[in-house]
């Protein structure tokens, strides 16, 4: 799919601004509502916007604790690997799971509601998950930067 600048413009609206109302995001890229609303669908069904969600702060909620863990399996065949991901996938304090490249198999996101909350998660559901060698944490002291999406360059 090309993206012409308008259609860069658009996405980084949306990304900054997913409530922008169509007329709003039409006046700021320079169209009129009707052609501006049929990128917006068409950037939808291409499934280059994927959704539009509330970004939420976790510790307002009773998630003040985040945690990355590393986890290492004992192999590394597609159904074990399927496999693991469908375990974390029915956990929701993770809320992330990335397999990655190297030592390490899996990087995982852990909210939770206090330390004895995520000891629980890992003793109960992460470490005798099948197929799990090991599994290395750090628990964040702060976080300097968390953007959601990515950067989009509209020219």
């Amino acid at each position: 799919m090309a993206f012409d600048r308008i259609d860069r413009q658009i996405l980084s609206l949306l990304q900054d601004d997913g409530r922008m109302t169509n007329v709003d995001l039409a006046e700021r890229v320079g169209l009129t509502a009707p052609p501006c609303l049929r990128r917006v669908r068409a950037l939808e069904e291409g499934g280059v916007i994927r959704g539009y969600h509330a970004d939420l702060d976790a510790a307002s909620l009773g998630f003040p604790i985040t945690v990355f863990a590393m986890v290492s399996l004992r192999s590394q065949a597609e159904h074990d690997l399927a496999a693991f991901e469908a375990h974390v996938a029915a956990i929701p304090e993770v809320r992330e799971c990335h397999m990655l490249n190297g030592e390490i198999d899996f990087i995982l996101k852990i909210v939770a509601s206090d330390l004895k909350g995520f000891q629980e998660i890992l003793t109960t559901h992460l470490t005798p998950a099948p197929n799990v060698a090991s599994v290395k944490t750090s628990l964040t002291i702060r976080t300097a930067k968390a953007l959601s999406g990515i950067p989009v360059n509209p020219d």
